[in-house]
């Protein structure tokens, strides 16, 4: 069995032909997925230097024809994917050829790289969208995907290998459910438990282990690393129970075993808004869009009456009741948290003064003696101004007494375990009031549509 897709290839902006065919042929051509170049074989002309004997051509094709490159479609390339266990990667190249030979009747250069590297063997052949004889260039025809599909079915059978079955549209298996995003630290917490379940030596083997899998390693005392496509470093640290440089370290010393972490799959809304039909319409949508909207909101309200069954909700005034309580609720624990924040805020802020006010006060007091000399201030600028500093800003918040830098430390302490252990509350408080404004506005909505309908009906 081979699945099949047929792929042109474009110009990349910015960069020459020459080079983006240097690109696409070295990818294919990459020796820990072609056991060392042993899987590459080629029609007229040499793995080595195919990009330049492909530009050639094209070359060749202008000098011929008279006429330039229209498309920025330089080459074209169908990847060939096979079943598990079914064939050997000899056999796979050799299928592979077979098809490039048959499909473009020996009248284009192509290249065909068997990789390895996956559970299934995978072909990429590229093929040159100029002709040899450099008169005319491939034309990707209408329906050409399928012509791909059956001569590499086709060609399987003569194999004896099997081929994938058509269904039935009414047969065929429907995504109901999209897999969730996978965010960087889910990807980098999914390498890390791959690189310890292989046991590096150390720490330093298991670092060079993510600098292998594309990560750039950070050193120091918090130990990061970065991605290829991420802007900022992420510290072990930060990872999650587990995944702390020490934890990691006693992992790899025998003293601990590793818990790969477990992903908690996102709550799935229970009910989604209805479609405002009438604006939709407005806005130029088709008849085929409307009878869609109106079979999904019928679903959705039909979930938002579940909804309000579980939550013994029996009116739409009631409704309204709560919905603005959990609004209240919600705002309530907000500002409760967003007042902490302030809070620990301006405690960090009067600290930094307070130890600065003492640690330039002996400086500030012989400025004082020298009659506020220059000289003086000029040698001393810096420590003068941060004195002065949080004199003002003592000075603002009208404090007679200094409080303790202890007792700041308690109180920072205190607000900051308040305020995780309110995190939980005010998320739940969120989730409730998401779901009770939804479920409002969905009850407004479909009765506002069905006023109409009524009149419409009494008219009659």
């Amino acid at each position: 069995m081979a699945a099949t897709r047929l792929i042109p290839m474009r110009k990349n902006k910015g960069k020459s032909i020459g080079v983006c065919l240097h690109n696409h042929t070295s990818y294919i051509q990459n020796p820990d997925k072609t056991e060392q170049g042993e899987l590459v074989s080629s029609y007229q002309c040499s793995p080595l230097t195919i990009d330049e004997e492909f530009l050639l051509t094209k070359r060749l094709y202008e000098q011929t024809t008279g006429r330039s490159q229209k498309s920025d479609v330089i080459a074209d390339q169908v990847r060939q994917s096979f079943k598990p266990g079914e064939v050997t990667p000899e056999e796979a190249n050799r299928i592979g050829y077979e098809f490039a030979e048959r499909f473009l009747k020996g009248k284009h250069a192509f290249i065909v790289a068997t990789h390895t590297d996956r559970a299934h063997i995978h072909n990429h052949i590229i093929y040159n969208s100029t002709a040899l004889d450099g008169t005319r260039k491939f034309k990707n025809f209408w329906l050409s995907t399928f012509a791909v599909q059956r001569l590499s079915d086709l060609i399987c059978l003569e194999h004896q290998l099997s081929v994938i079955e058509k269904k039935p549209y009414r047969e065929r298996q429907k995504r109901i459910v999209y897999p969730p995003k996978e965010s960087n630290r889910d990807r980098l917490c999914g390498i890390i438990d791959t690189i310890l379940a292989k046991q590096p030596k150390d720490f330093e083997v298991f670092l060079q282990k993510l600098e292998q899998q594309g990560y750039e390693v950070k050193r120091g005392k918090h130990t990061a690393v970065k991605g290829a496509r991420q802007k900022r470093f992420i510290r072990f640290r930060t990872l999650g129970t587990g995944y702390g440089e020490d934890e990691i370290k006693a992992v790899l010393e025998g003293k601990a075993k590793h818990q790969p972490h477990q992903k908690q799959p996102l709550k799935e809304q229970s009910f989604q808004l209805l479609v405002d039909i009438p604006q939709k319409m407005a806005a130029g949508k088709s008849a085929g869009y409307k009878k869609w909207a109106t079979k999904f909101n019928l679903k959705e309200m039909s979930k938002t009456l579940l909804f309000l069954q579980e939550q013994k909700i029996g009116s739409a005034e009631e409704l309204r009741e709560r919905a603005a309580a959990a609004t209240e609720r919600y705002h309530a624990m907000g500002d409760s948290i967003k007042a902490a924040e302030a809070r620990l805020t301006e405690i960090a802020v009067l600290k930094t003064h307070i130890i600065n006010y003492a640690k330039t006060r002996s400086v500030y007091d012989a400025y004082r003696k020298s009659g506020y000399s220059k000289k003086y201030l000029e040698a001393h600028r810096e420590e003068i101004t941060l004195h002065k500093a949080a004199k003002t800003a003592f000075d603002e918040s009208n404090l007679k007494t200094l409080p303790k830098v202890k007792e700041l430390d308690a109180e920072f302490a205190e607000l900051l375990t308040q305020k995780k252990a309110a995190y939980p509350d005010y998320r739940k408080a969120r989730n409730e009031m998401q779901e009770l404004v939804r479920a409002q506005k969905n009850v407004e909505r479909f009765f506002a549509e069905e006023k109409p309908a009524q009149e419409n009906e009494q008219a009659r």
